[in-house]
């Protein structure tokens, strides 16, 4: 079986999690990327560019199977995919996933929930008359980059975020008060799977830094699902984020692929199935297999700087087991490395997952290892 696979740069869900999910599968990879250098083997390409995307496709030879995990290329894979005949996403799903307007848009238009949300175009005067507290960000931005929370002056924070992203439109919307939940999903076409779901712990306000996710499978499930339905995004992982609010719970975005941060690596822990193997198996023309029954606990922990400076003592990558609880710690930096802080998930130094019978030796783990194994930044 023929797989190519699209990419921007490196990930360790790629590397570590879909590419040996391949080999395990029997699949010829080819990596297609704008950064060559960052993939070894990969064959070079305007990945962004679709039409780009089919030629070289069709220069190299038909594939099986199409793939991406990236943000950035879903739906320009979609698109590709859907030339060749291949099982895929709809690329306007894609499309209306990624961009928070256009999401916030047809949420609405279906009848699913409503939140007061306006468009900023690069050259749109900020409006008047919007009710505070409210949440600026970028329309296609990733990983809380920009991401603001309002009390009273939008026009700054407008200016604030035009100045790094001048040619960008924005998203202002009301504040989702109440606690922030994920699900996670993996769709074959027909039916939609639901593989559980976390509850998220934010830095302070302004910033929207995701500092922790806690497994918490439960939770007001179909309503995320009817929103799903009505963006169509019902074919591979998707990654929801939302709002469970005293009016009922409010889509935060959809990402329409499996979650990041190496909650993909503990939602596979957690459910004890290979994964990356089960998405790729969609991509091939697979049903999505049924998910087991979880009895398990996990966490994953994000060690943020807390300032600028240079990393002057970190401990490395290792995995532990005690106490029946297994933890894995990823460096994601390295000592003498220059940190500066933006108040974004790029801030972050490790990650810690840990997975055990409960929650109070998950806890008691992940305490004992930051403790004797500290981040210092100086």
């Amino acid at each position: 079986m023929r797989l190519y696979l699209t990419a921007l740069k490196a990930t360790d869900s790629v590397t570590g999690g879909f590419l040996p999910a391949a080999r395990a599968l029997g699949c010829e990879v080819t990596i297609l990327t704008d950064r060559p250098e960052r993939h070894p083997g990969a064959v070079a390409c305007d990945v962004r560019d679709p039409r780009a995307l089919i030629d070289t496709i069709e220069h190299l030879g038909r594939p099986d199977a199409l793939f991406s995990n990236s943000d950035h290329l879903q739906a320009e894979t979609a698109m590709a995919a859907d030339y060749f005949g291949l099982p895929g996403k709809d690329w306007r799903a894609c499309l209306t996933a990624k961009n928070k307007f256009l999401t916030r848009r047809r949420l609405a238009q279906a009848g699913i929930e409503r939140v007061r949300s306006v468009r900023l175009g690069p050259g749109d005067p900020v409006p008047d008359g919007l009710t505070y507290p409210l949440v600026v960000k970028p329309r296609e931005g990733v990983a809380s980059e920009d991401v603001l929370y309002v009390a009273s002056d939008l026009a700054g924070a407008v200016r604030t975020i035009r100045r790094r992203r001048p040619g960008e439109s924005l998203v202002v919307e009301e504040y989702l008060e109440g606690p922030l939940r994920t699900l996670e999903t993996l769709g074959d076409g027909e039916t939609i799977q639901v593989l559980g779901g976390f509850a998220t712990t934010l830095g302070p306000l302004p910033y929207f830094v995701e500092e922790r996710l806690d497994w918490a499978p439960d939770g007001p499930h179909e309503h995320v699902l009817a929103a799903l339905r009505a963006i169509g995004a019902g074919f591979g992982a998707c990654h929801t984020e939302y709002v469970d609010t005293a009016r009922g719970p409010r889509i935060v975005e959809i990402n329409y692929r499996v979650i990041g941060d190496h909650c993909d690596f503990l939602l596979a822990d957690l459910l004890g199935v290979p994964l990356f193997e089960w998405i790729l198996r969609v991509h091939l023309g697979e049903r999505a297999p049924r998910v087991p029954a979880v009895d398990r606990y996990g966490s994953a922990v994000s060690l943020v700087a807390g300032r600028s400076g240079t990393i002057t003592s970190a401990p490395g990558a290792e995995e532990l087991a005690r106490d029946g609880v297994r933890l894995w710690h990823r460096p994601l930096r390295q000592v003498g490395d220059r940190v500066e802080r933006t108040h974004t998930n790029r801030d972050y130094l490790g990650v810690i997952r840990a997975v055990g019978p409960d929650r109070a030796r998950v806890d008691a783990a992940v305490l004992d290892y930051r403790a004797t194994r500290p981040w210092v930044v100086g």
